[in-house]
């Protein structure tokens, strides 16, 4: 492979991290020639000498259940075991899970009188016992000024200890403080490892499902298809699905295996069911389950672990061109697991895979050459592979090419670009469960859980938990149960609370939570009025072609708030509002008359009268 070849393969790529309809804000990663280093592989330093490359880089079948990944993780109050993997049950932090939940039950009903005993317990947990779960737990009450007094500073020392500790949510909070003052080389420190978590999760065959985040509003109107969509068992849909399925037809019982064995479309993951189906599916002569039942034999997902079941499954789905079936019967011979190890018959299978553009061979491919497995190391082809594989959608190559710029090899250093890239792999770690707890609260009209659950995982740098949280604030007031310093909140902290979480939305690309900064800022909502902070976040929501910051800009130019008066910038603000949306048609006609009576008439009845 040439210089040439490698640079020229694409200088320019755009693509989004997650291709998929659940997706809510894409990522746009732009690579430039400039970011491509020229390196010789020869001066390359050999991997056994940088610790960042000696974890398993194809993914692995040898999962930590959730628990042990995610640690403190509140799963035990949600979630009850369903699979093999689940551990068994760990009376040591039986005080500390009791603690959390009267928390969660005080949110829930407003109890202020449990929150305080509750907030006490964790208190006397994190300071006299050193528990770092009890520790990050009080980091968010203290962070959000829940029985507590707000205090940065105590939030940020206690998610710092429990992050010592082990706690995995406490990473994920300290790693989003550090990226948001720019620390970049103390954030991709703690995102390198959450994504290394994340990324020996995924499967070693098929791509799994992305599973975003639901945002439960579309701009100030509640998101209702997607609502729908996630309701699980109780779905009209679904209810449909699985009345097909047990009349025996193949297609549904396929999906419903695949729901259940991801958790989609609300449900809760249960591989026992999944395999049933899965099963099922494969009676009825549905080839696409057969990759699938490979995934479960080889991980033990409801099943004991059995590799030789595993290749069977997977064989038989290479053999009906399922090509992505390659990937998992490469990774097995590149382990050694239940065949003998060999490397060239690894290679000869991700090959194959990449031959009918499978994203997952082209990933592994990289693997192979960035380590030098069953061939001669050359870092380009590494590159080439991963840039292929990524360009696709294939999470684990982002990884890779965050590794990258992380450490300077294959590509120029850059830490704000590897940060980035760690932090959208790490978001789908096992603490994401968050989002779908909070979701199944919401959509039983809990919203006091609900939004102690987005609560907790804006902390940890998720923008749809902060715009959800934030929604269900200014939606449902009262009704919303937030708790403050000491006790319900007052409207002040709620109006606060909401502005503190619209701006974290706003600063990682939320138009409409930048939209709604403007607007406290305009009219001093849970802030001081100020109008020269609300033209720059309505600025920054217009950058992103938003016609109603367009039209209140130009207001503002007409009226001199903000901005300087210039009726020539106002009208050109009025006309690109119309053209982003013909809904403000209305609006922008009695503002372009109110800027034709301004010009005309300065200081006259007919103007005074408009204003």
């Amino acid at each position: 492979m040439s210089r040439s070849s490698c640079h020229l393969f694409l200088f320019l790529l755009l693509f989004a991290l997650f291709p998929f309809p659940l997706l809510a804000r894409p990522f746009v990663l732009v690579l430039s020639q400039d970011d491509l280093k020229d390196v010789q592989n020869d001066d390359v330093s050999p991997l056994d000498s940088d610790s960042s490359w000696d974890d398993d880089d194809f993914g692995g079948t040898h999962v930590k259940p959730d628990d042990e990944l995610d640690p403190g993780s509140w799963r035990r109050l949600f979630e009850p075991p369903t699979t093999l993997l689940s551990p068994s049950h760990d009376t040591s932090l039986d005080s500390y899970y009791a603690a959390v939940h009267k928390i969660i039950s005080a949110s829930n009903n407003g109890d202020a009188r449990l929150m305080e005993e509750a907030a006490a317990e964790i208190e006397t947990a994190a300071n006299t016992d050193g528990d770092p779960h009890a520790r990050s737990v009080l980091g968010f009450l203290c962070g959000m000024g829940m029985m507590r007094e707000r205090n940065k500073a105590k939030a940020f020392l206690n998610h710092y200890f429990a992050a010592e500790g082990g706690n995995a949510q406490s990473k994920m909070a300290l790693a989003y403080t550090y990226s948001r003052q720019d620390m970049h080389e103390k954030a991709v420190k703690l995102y390198a490892e959450l994504a290394e978590i994340a990324v020996n999760s995924f499967l070693i065959s098929k791509d799994s499902p992305v599973i975003e985040p639901i945002r439960i509003h579309n701009g100030a109107e509640e998101n209702k298809e997607a609502l729908k969509k996630s309701r699980g068992e109780d779905d009209e849909d679904f209810q449909i699905l699985e009345y097909q399925a047990q009349k025996g037809n193949a297609g549904a019982m396929y999906k419903m295996g695949l729901f259940y064995y991801f958790g989609l479309r609300g449900l809760r993951r249960d591989h026992t069911k999944a395999l049933m189906w899965f099963l099922k599916a494969v009676d009825k002569g549905e080839p696409r389950s057969l990759e699938l039942l490979g995934e479960i034999y080889a991980r033990g997902a409801g099943v004991e672990r059995n590799y030789t079941k595993a290749l069977e499954w997977l064989s038989l789905a290479s053999e009906h061109g399922l090509y992505s079936a390659y990937n998992g019967m490469g990774y097995l011979h590149v382990k050694g697991y239940g065949v003998e190890k060999n490397y060239t018959k690894a290679k000869e299978y991700f090959d194959k895979a990449a031959d009918n553009e499978d994203a997952g061979g082209h990933y592994n491919l990289g693997v192979m050459y960035l380590k030098g497995i069953g061939v001669k190391r050359d870092v380009k082809i590494a590159c080439k592979c991963f840039i292929v594989a990524a360009n696709a959608g294939q999470p684990k190559a982002f990884y890779q090419l965050a590794k990258m710029f992380h450490t300077g090899v294959g590509l120029k250093k850059n830490l704000p670009m590897a940060t980035a890239l760690y932090k959208l792999v790490a978001e789908r770690g096992p603490w994401s469960s968050l989002s779908r707890w909070a979701l199944e609260s919401y959509l039983k009209g809990d919203m006091g859980k609900a939004f102690l659950l987005y609560s907790r995982m804006a902390e940890l740098g998720y923008e749809i938990a902060q715009s959800n949280a934030a929604w269900i604030l200014d939606k449902y007031g009262e009704r919303s149960m937030c708790m403050g310093e000491s006790g319900v909140c007052t409207d002040a902290e709620r109006h606060q609370r909401a502005h503190s979480l619209w701006w974290q939305a706003s600063e990682q690309g939320n138009e409409h939570a930048a939209l709604l900064i403007g607007d406290a800022y305009y009219y001093g909502r849970g802030t001081v009025r100020d109008y020269e902070r609300a033209a720059e976040a309505y600025i920054h929501a217009k950058s992103q072609s938003n016609a109603q910051a367009m039209f209140n800009l130009g207001y503002m130019h007409e009226h001199g708030q903000g901005l300087p008066f210039d009726l020539h910038l106002a009208k050109r603000y009025y006309d690109q509002a119309l053209e982003l949306d013909p809904a403000a048609k209305l609006p922008v006609t009695l503002a372009l008359a109110s800027l034709w009576v301004r010009k005309n008439y300065a200081d006259s009845f007919l103007l005074n009268t408009s204003d």
